[in-house]
């Protein structure tokens, strides 16, 4: 029974991460910076690395990356998005698991943004054959920091109301 409620569980935030990957998509985004993005579905990500084990991280990450990718992006959206995504949630789950009494929630979902973004730039001079593109990296350094920033404030707040309700939700799981 415990292994069809994290199979549903985790098949429910996939659902939820794509969703928001999606309207996140369709929220124009008033700084003329391509690539910029608010980071959504990272709420999906953070949250899952708090209360489910590693390779669930990773296969929710594969699924909404290759998911949205389907709804339009291409191959090429799907690795910018994998490799992003999948630099992201390595790194946050080291930080989470082995450092969080060091750092904050909204530390590691900032690091984590920041590290989707490299992840992806690692794409772009792949894809382009020019690695000079790290030149865009301090632009991207700073929304990295300001929409991370608020993305650990809505999960800090979200882990505390899960946290709260974890028995109504069905997530009471002992072995993380």
């Amino acid at each position: 029974m415990k292994d069809i409620r994290r199979l549903t569980t985790l098949s429910m935030l996939i659902s939820a991460a794509l969703v928001l990957h999606i309207v996140e998509g369709l929220i124009p985004i008033p700084v003329p910076v391509p690539g910029i993005k608010l980071g959504f579905a990272n709420i999906i990500t953070l949250i899952t690395i708090m209360f489910f084990r590693f390779r669930e991280v990773i296969l929710l990450v594969v699924l909404r990356s290759l998911l949205a990718s389907l709804f339009g992006g291409g191959i090429s959206g799907f690795l910018f998005s994998v490799t992003g995504g999948l630099a992201s949630a390595i790194v946050m789950w080291i930080l989470y698991k082995k450092f969080s009494k060091y750092f904050s929630i909204i530390a590691i979902s900032i690091i984590g943004a920041i590290f989707h973004n490299i992840g992806q730039l690692l794409v772009a001079s792949i894809y382009i054959s020019d690695f000079r593109i790290y030149g865009y990296l301090p632009v991207l350094m700073i929304s990295s920091v300001i929409t991370g920033f608020f993305i650990g404030v809505i999960c800090k707040y979200a882990k505390n109301l899960i946290i709260k309700n974890i028995d109504k939700l069905g997530l009471n799981f002992d072995d993380k």
